[in-house]
């Protein structure tokens, strides 16, 4: 099918309404490249202690492993989502997919934490080309509303399942190969998607896209790790000169940033897509959701291997139930939201969560299977119901001419939220580890490595005497139980306020028509799937969605 057909406006003969052959095959390619970000982003949670072992980073180098793919893919999903819109969906996440398996090599084989921070940040640059581009090929494959929720809750499950596969995958491969393999099974994944993705998905581009700004490109990138590397090292070490530079540098850059893009004739961001309250409030509750979990995720694997002693195979099927539940609500959200209501399967999600995240305030050395699998598994329904619905209310929200980058600060969302994650709740947990009292007679270096990192203390641990060893692994893994109780707690509390907000902003929101719905207009079906696209064509006109008072 043509550009035109694939993402011009509405003629009058509808043809660009008509269901697309082929579009059920096309979904099961493009749900590859979220498998294989939700694999990635478990296995490196598993790998973690392992690397540690094998390449001595310093406790800030770890922080950094972890989150500088988020950073980079944070300030550069905008930029790729409008590129897409431009050059073309299909062919951005081919060269995406390409060079995301190209350097998960480098990876796997990284000799030093300097380059695995190196390469996690490339590899941040080929995963900002994937999500956006996904999600926006879902929006110009399936134009009936009932069907895109389907495809979206397949699209959110398929992320959920990459994380259920993740441990598993993981545990496997680091019971039995390298660190590095758990990087290496990127490769048949993204070949598989390039191959069979380059004949069954078709092309599909803002037909009229205008000219791809780079000075927007910079500010955009400079502006979020310039501010998110602030936030993250004042949690750390506190204000300094250094860091408030970092966070003014990063402040005006945003600053500077919106402003260009309400006077570009063609901006890389269209700002009245915010004017949405559906879609402001849909990209808010994705930020403080992630923001909540993810630091409480990101060392999760480190307590059940490192304080509960598990191997990485059975610390990957601990962590299963979160993603069993989550691929379920996901495929339900989108009937249960017409059901009920978009705002009552959001907030209830977020608070389901939240609250969960509560429970986990109890951990300790000997919290049980069962107690952990339920907890992880209510989190899992929660986050699949909230996810899923917002993802579709996003989608649903904007002509299909800018899903592209619609699509991106979705995803720009969900990264920034797990970068401020790592870096806030993760500097929590870091910070209170470090108070714990070292056994005494331990030499000053030894216990500033055993500070470091519970990697540390246990490498450390291994040059002492059999008791003060184990004393000195206890104190370790007592203080980081109660970072990771304190981080919890945070979170619990970060969550309820995104129900609580989700609750006020998504009031009214409805499946389908991507806006609020007046008592007296029927209920989404046919027709609305008809007015939803008038709706769009007319937002387009318009240089965004219509706004209803």
């Amino acid at each position: 099918m043509s550009e035109t057909i694939a993402s011009g406006p509405v003629g009058s003969g509808h043809v660009d309404d008509q269901p697309r052959p082929g579009r059920w095959l096309a979904l099961a390619v493009l749900v590859l490249a979220v498998l294989l970000v939700g694999v990635d982003v478990t296995v490196l949670g598993l790998a973690t202690p392992f690397l540690s072992e094998d390449l001595r980073p310093s406790g800030t180098q770890l922080l950094w492993i972890g989150d500088i793919y988020s950073f980079v893919i944070a300030g550069l999903l905008v930029s790729m989502g409008s590129l897409g819109d431009r050059i073309g969906r299909k062919k951005l996440l081919l060269l995406g997919s390409t060079a995301f398996g190209a350097v998960s090599v480098l990876c796997a084989y990284a000799s030093s934490p300097e380059m695995m921070i190196a390469a996690r940040a490339l590899l941040g640059v080929a995963g900002a080309t994937l999500m956006p581009s996904t999600l926006a090929l879902i929006r110009n494959l399936f134009h009936d509303p009932r069907e895109r929720s389907l495809a979206v809750g397949i699209w959110g499950a398929m992320a959920s399942a990459g994380t259920a596969v993740g441990p598993v995958l993981g545990g496997f491969l680091l019971g039995h190969f390298w660190w590095g393999s758990v990087f290496l099974i990127n490769l048949p994944v993204m070949a598989l998607l390039v191959v069979v993705g380059a004949k069954v998905i078709p092309e599909s581009r803002n037909p009229d896209p205008g000219p791809w700004d780079i000075p927007s490109v910079l500010l955009s990138l400079v502006g979020i790790v310039a501010l998110v590397y602030a936030i993250k090292e004042v949690a750390v070490h506190g204000v300094r000169w250094d860091i408030a530079l970092s966070a003014v540098v990063g402040v005006l850059a945003l600053v500077v940033f919106v402003r260009r893009q309400h006077t570009l004739s063609s901006p890389l961001l269209n700002m009245k897509l915010f004017h949405h309250r559906g879609f402001s409030g849909a990209v808010l509750a994705d930020l403080l959701t992630i923001l909540g979990l993810s630091g409480l995720v990101f060392f999760l694997s480190q307590f059940l291997q490192m304080v509960q002693l598990r191997s990485p195979l059975n610390a990957g099927l601990t962590e299963l139930p979160a993603a069993v539940g989550a691929v379920g609500a996901g495929l339900a959200a989108g009937y249960v939201a017409r059901r009920l209501s978009v705002r009552i399967v959001v907030s209830g999600g977020l608070a389901v969560v939240g609250l969960s995240l509560a429970g986990c305030m109890t951990l300790h050395a000997d919290t049980g299977t069962f107690a952990l699998g339920t907890i992880l598994f209510v989190v899992g329904i929660g986050a699949g119901f909230s996810f899923t619905v917002t993802a579709d209310v996003i989608l649903s929200s904007v002509p299909k001419e800018e899903a592209g980058a619609a699509s991106a600060v979705s995803e720009t969302a969900y990264e920034l939220g797990a970068a401020l994650g790592i870096a806030v709740l993760g500097s929590i947990v870091t910070s209170i580890y470090r108070g714990f009292a070292v056994p005494p007679g331990l030499s000053e270096e030894a216990t500033e490595g055993a500070r470091e990192s519970l990697g540390g203390a246990f490498e450390q641990a291994g040059a002492l005497p059999g008791s003060q060893g184990q004393a000195l692994i206890r104190a370790a893994q007592d203080s980081f139980v109660d970072g990771l109780d304190i981080a919890a707690g945070v979170g619990a509390v970060i969550l309820l306020s995104a129900a609580v907000a989700a609750w006020f902003l998504l009031r009214g929101q409805e499946l389908g028509t991507g806006r609020p719905k007046p008592a007296s207009e029927p209920e989404p079906g046919a027709s609305a799937e008809s007015e939803s696209e008038s709706e769009s064509e007319s937002g387009s006109a318009a240089g965004g969605p219509s706004q209803r008072p």
